[in-house]
């Protein structure tokens, strides 16, 4: 891939499905713009076979029921083929494409990370873990097993075109079961902590920007202090799906990181520089001496001044 392809590609970031077929000049007649949900049978969209789409991120989740059809698809560097009776997911972040040879029966099912949190589960990457792990091989099933997958995603359907007051809850509460099913299937014994794909690579380029913006910081290199969203723009990933991967992968919420990498540099700056404390401040992206001394005395229960003069002789 050349380096000016490359880089156009790596812009073309989709929030929504709409966007997405807006964008490939595919129909949107079944897809509802008021919903951060959609649901329908690709053989309505590709009307013209075979299909290979352009690479591309979104920044939401798609979930592929694939009952007749032959094609593959792309995620990252790795590439699956698809057939009868294989279900497979993708996350929100990475490169990927696909291509469709035939289909005749094929449901797509996209989703935001807010609609999993307000209708289908508040706390759903505690419930559901597997949902961080970012490249997933596909699962082809035996067809009395998918059968069962697709008597709920064809309910899913049906209530996602119908014009009930309750639709957007009986539609989360019906993909609750559909991830109880995958995950009783597919992951029931996933952990993320163990998991070494690409959400593992999160965490480490995640670690190692941390460590060389602050060494920029304190060189003078950058002037101000990196928030969640610079940390997954890095990385070209939706600043909320960074910060549940980190969280699922370490423990600790990605503003934990941040706030002790801040308080650890402050306190080997107040030990071993001669800096004044406002040169310290502004060297760790603080505006004003004394936002930096209370920040400092909120983590640490101590002030600058009262640390400095214990720490140095």
């Amino acid at each position: 891939m050349s380096e000016k392809k490359a880089r156009q590609e790596e812009r073309i970031i989709f929030n929504n499905l709409l966007e997405q077929y807006l964008y490939q000049g595919l129909p949107v007649d079944s897809i509802d713009a008021k919903t951060a949900f959609t649901i329908h049978n690709l053989k309505d969209i590709h009307l013209e076979l075979p299909y290979t789409s352009i690479v591309y991120r979104t920044n939401f989740f798609s979930f592929v029921f694939v009952k007749d059809a032959i094609g593959k698809y792309t995620t990252d560097e790795q590439t699956f083929n698809t057939s009868p009776g294989t279900i497979y997911f993708t996350n929100p972040g990475h490169f990927k494409s696909f291509e469709w040879k035939e289909i005749r029966d094929v449901h797509l099912v996209t989703l935001s990370e807010s609609f999993l949190k307000e209708n289908v589960h508040p706390k759903i990457f505690e419930e559901f873990p597997f949902l961080l792990a970012e490249t997933v091989p596909p699962r082809t099933l035996q067809p009395e097993v998918f059968a069962e997958f697709e008597q709920l995603y064809l309910q899913i359907e049906k209530e996602y075109f119908s014009s009930s007051t309750y639709r957007t809850r009986m539609i989360g509460n019906l993909f609750v079961v559909l991830l109880l099913k995958i995950k009783e299937y597919f992951w029931e014994d996933y952990n993320p902590i163990y998991e070494g794909n690409r959400s593992s690579q999160i965490v480490k380029q995640f670690k190692r920007t941390l460590e060389q913006h602050y060494r920029d910081l304190v060189n003078g290199k950058a002037d101000k202090v990196f928030r969640v969203q610079d940390y997954a723009a890095a990385q070209h990933l939706h600043p909320n799906y960074l910060s549940n991967v980190i969280k699922s992968k370490t423990g600790k919420p990605i503003g934990t990181w941040i706030s002790e990498k801040t308080i650890t540099e402050a306190r080997t700056l107040l030990q071993h520089s001669p800096a004044s404390i406002k040169q310290i401040a502004g060297q760790l992206g603080f505006t004003e001496a004394t936002h930096f001394s209370n920040y400092f005395k909120k983590q640490t229960g101590i002030s600058p001044v009262l640390y400095r003069k214990q720490h140095t002789s």
